[in-house]
């Protein structure tokens, strides 16, 4: 194991990926589906904070995709995590007017696009005439815009709680 992975951080990895997990299955109706406000999305920007929040956060929407979802969701939901939060990770220090706004556009612009055509492909409207580059559009900004609300609306206002709240910092940010 890599020394720099403590104890503490694994933890705090478990203590995400349960708080995605709890959050997802409390709020089920509005976490799955096309049309999907995935509250727990907002975890996804705690990379900002540490690249052992990447674990938990992908193992917490792993179980509950596993949980609540279907195994196609499990593969692609959880890629677009895994991607969203990797390269949130890597934006952790952009910030505009002091906000974590560039941040939390990965997970909004991965998962539209992934979650999108996987809605599309396999789960495809039989009432609708409409060609699947179409509904590829369509149901990723549906998701986009659940995404937004999720990660640049409740993300960005979890960063900057933690961010400016003392006692929060030490959770979140002590080794």
């Amino acid at each position: 194991m890599n020394q720099n992975f403590t104890v503490r951080k694994l933890a705090r990895c478990a203590v995400v990926a349960a708080l995605y997990v709890v959050l997802c299955m409390a709020l089920q109706p509005f976490s799955y589906g096309a049309v999907q406000v995935r509250v727990a999305e907002a975890l996804c920007l705690l990379p900002v904070f540490g690249a052992e929040y990447i674990v938990g956060v992908v193992l917490g929407c792993f179980l509950a995709n596993l949980l609540g979802s279907t195994i196609v969701d499990v593969i692609f939901g959880t890629l677009a995590t895994l991607l969203a939060c990797v390269v949130t990770y890597k934006l952790r220090n952009v910030r505009f007017k002091g906000l974590a706004i560039v941040p939390s556009l990965p997970p909004v612009i991965f998962n539209a696009v992934i979650i999108g055509i996987e809605i599309a492909v396999m789960f495809p409207d039989p009432s609708s005439s409409a060609p699947l580059w179409l509904a590829c559009i369509t149901n990723g900004i549906s998701v986009g815009i659940g995404e937004l609300i999720s990660c640049t609306v409740l993300g960005v206002l979890l960063v900057k709680i933690v961010e400016t709240n003392t006692s929060l910092r030490k959770v979140f940010l002590e080794a």
